[in-house]
């Protein structure tokens, strides 16, 4: 049976505001807030609630029906603080027991090609926020844009992720179909699936095209598609950001209405729909699938020069994910650097900074250019740089760092055990008082008391029977 795997990313960019070098060391917040205000509350209005409210009702109507989220760190920050709705109709969504929640990077960043350390740290911060709103573990995992190579996909395993949704590039497939589950080269205990960017396309970036051949596209069509595929295809990866449907797509396209027709029309052709961790789980893999170097699903091809392709991009990020820095971040506490670092490291600040031909004119935010955007952004660097530096003793070494990273994680992890084990020892202490107050006669062990006090005087009746003995003896003599 076909099943199609439908997925969202929710991401949104943190707007850096205009930053010059004489700022430095003087001005220590970095954000345009009336951009980043206005922003959310303009996807928010006019692509996720909407599109939320259809995907909560598509829910309710069809219990067949299934999607999957993938939200950054940053983005749930952006929404609690500009957007709670958002946040409330997820939790209403994540209620029916329909939808899957995947882990990312937390800041939507470059971690995963730049610091392995920060890379996990952010994963699970990011998985621990999702539990925490939505009381799902995700189980499968995505990169920021889909990032993925075999070395990132082994760092996923060694952190007990079964899946990781990746990006299904020509370039890598070869004469393989996206439409079956691989297992990654360097580890096969975590299984790959793969997107298949036409079938994600045609919705995401080409429904509201009307030089397009295929339009208008409607649902009844669109499942002829899938249903038309080879009978051993069983796997249909579709996954697109959610901001696609009402911001890219506009709302006048009529694609909510076509996002609504189509577990109907899926059922007419005995097309299921399944969430990632349920595919993982029950579908084994057919093939490894060798990935050596770093891909994505940005431009045509699909790789990471979108971010750093260029001199300029490669400075900023050498600067960020320098080791000794990336140690200290890792070891500070203070919560201002922790949100900076996490905001700095987006995929956008970099993309700002790209030179390569756009098929689709770019918006570059307020910069004027790619130079532009890298001076800002160093400028902010900068700063918080000398803010990370002054934290810490010129003397400390990064060895030192790392030994002290060490430490607060295994101290993290020592409480994590012991607060199992406090966990372990409540529930048999309840079961024990739920046995206790079944009891007809509670307080037998307070009774006993007196009981014991008497003892002494039992011992010294036992003492006093030989002298009756001896009297009976002298009794006979007599």
């Amino acid at each position: 049976m076909k099943q199609i795997c439908l997925y969202f990313e929710i991401h949104q960019p943190v707007h850096l505001k205009r930053y010059r070098f004489f700022d430095i060391g003087k001005d220590h917040y970095y954000y345009d807030d009336y951009e980043n205000e206005r922003s959310i509350h303009d996807t928010a209005e006019n692509s996720y609630i909407p599109t939320l409210h259809t995907l909560l009702e598509m829910c309710k109507q069809h219990k067949e029906f299934k999607c999957c989220f993938a939200l950054s760190g940053v983005a749930i920050e952006m929404l609690e603080q500009y957007a709670p709705d958002v946040i409330d109709l997820l939790q209403q969504i994540a209620e029916t027991g329909q939808v899957d929640f995947m882990a990312e990077p937390y800041s939507h960043g470059l971690a995963s090609i730049g610091s392995e350390e920060s890379f996990k740290n952010e994963v699970q911060r990011q998985a621990h926020r999702i539990k925490e709103l939505f009381g799902i573990a995700p189980k499968v995992i995505r990169n920021s844009n889909l990032i993925y190579s075999d070395e990132i996909g082994s760092m996923a395993a060694e952190m007990g992720y079964k899946g990781f949704f990746i990006e299904g590039a020509k370039h890598i497939l070869g004469w393989k179909s996206p439409h079956y589950i691989y297992s990654c080269a360097m580890d096969n205990r975590i299984s790959l699936l793969m997107r298949d960017y036409k079938l994600s396309d045609d919705i995401g970036l080409r429904f509201s095209n009307s030089s397009w051949s295929e339009y208008p596209l409607m649902a009844d069509k669109y499942m002829d598609w899938i249903a038309a595929l080879p009978q051993n295809e069983e796997v249909i990866n579709i996954g697109m950001e959610l901001c696609a449907i009402g911001m890219f797509q506009p709302l006048s396209s009529n694609i909510l209405e076509f996002i609504k027709a189509l577990p109907a029309c899926a059922a007419q052709r005995g097309i299921g729909f399944a969430t990632p961790t349920e595919l993982v789980e029950k579908r084994k893999a057919v093939d490894t699938m060798d990935v050596p170097y770093p891909m994505s699903w940005n431009d045509e091809e699909r790789d990471v020069s979108g971010w750093l392709g260029n001199t300029m991009q490669r400075e900023a990020f050498a600067k960020l994910y320098e080791e000794k820095f990336v140690g200290r971040i890792l070891a500070c506490k203070d919560r201002r650097i922790k949100q900076d670092w996490d905001r700095l490291q987006a995929t956008n600040n970099f993309h700002y900074m790209t030179t390569k031909p756009q098929a689709v004119p770019m918006l570059r935010s307020f910069y004027d250019s790619a130079f532009d955007a890298f001076t800002n952004y160093m400028n902010i660097l900068g700063d918080f740089i000398k803010r990370v530096n002054d934290l810490f003793s010129d003397n400390v070494e990064n060895d030192e760092l790392n030994a002290l990273y060490t430490q607060i994680a295994n101290l993290g992890d020592e409480l994590t055990v012991k607060e199992n084990e406090v966990s372990v020892l409540r529930a048999r202490l309840e079961k024990y008082e739920g046995k206790t107050d079944k009891t007809a006669e509670p307080i037998p062990a307070v009774k006993e008391e007196p009981t014991k006090k008497s003892a002494p005087k039992t011992a010294t009746a036992k003492k006093a029977a030989p002298k009756k003995a001896t009297s009976k003896k002298t009794a006979d003599k007599k």
